[in-house]
């Protein structure tokens, strides 16, 4: 009787553990396609981070591009193939400050790619130095999937 009650609360805590919970920390939904930032000097970051930095010259308008680029997966079982990058066309990209204000809106080019050239002062910077710096966010929407991607602009010499 004893060991039929030890197994039988083994069993309930084995099926009250399996249940599927939600997880209560990550409220993501994953992007409709890849985020890639690039500065001014051709530096691209892996798209992966979940909060890149992007550098600036300080002593001209920040300028920072973004290129948003579908994965085709219909190659991925064959090595031939692999994964296809597609440029997201005609996208509008909204740039934002993490308070939710809007900078500005700029529409991704046959590459997939969007810029923002905007000066230091309309970020709240008013006299930029290496290492001046501001989180900002670019938010769109691709295929009906709406995305933000948080990134950290930082100037420097």
């Amino acid at each position: 009787m004893k060991k039929t009650l030890i197994l039988s609360t083994i069993f309930l805590a084995f099926i009250g553990a399996s249940c599927k919970v939600d997880d209560p920390f990550v409220d993501r939904v994953v992007a409709p396609v890849l985020v890639i930032f690039e500065d001014s000097n051709g530096t691209k970051t892996s798209g992966l981070t979940t909060e890149p930095s992007v550098t600036s010259s300080a002593s001209a308008d920040a300028s920072i591009t973004v290129r948003l680029l579908e994965l085709n997966k219909d190659g991925l079982l064959d090595f031939a193939v692999g994964i296809d990058s597609i440029p997201a066309k005609s996208v509008p990209v909204s740039f934002k400050f993490r308070t939710g204000t809007k900078i500005t809106d700029v529409v991704t080019d046959t590459q997939g790619r969007s810029t923002l050239k905007v000066s230091w002062k309309t970020l709240g910077i008013e006299t930029p130095v290496a290492g001046s710096s501001v989180l900002l966010s670019c938010s769109a929407t691709y295929k009906d999937v709406p995305f933000t991607k948080y990134f950290r602009l930082t100037a420097t010499k």
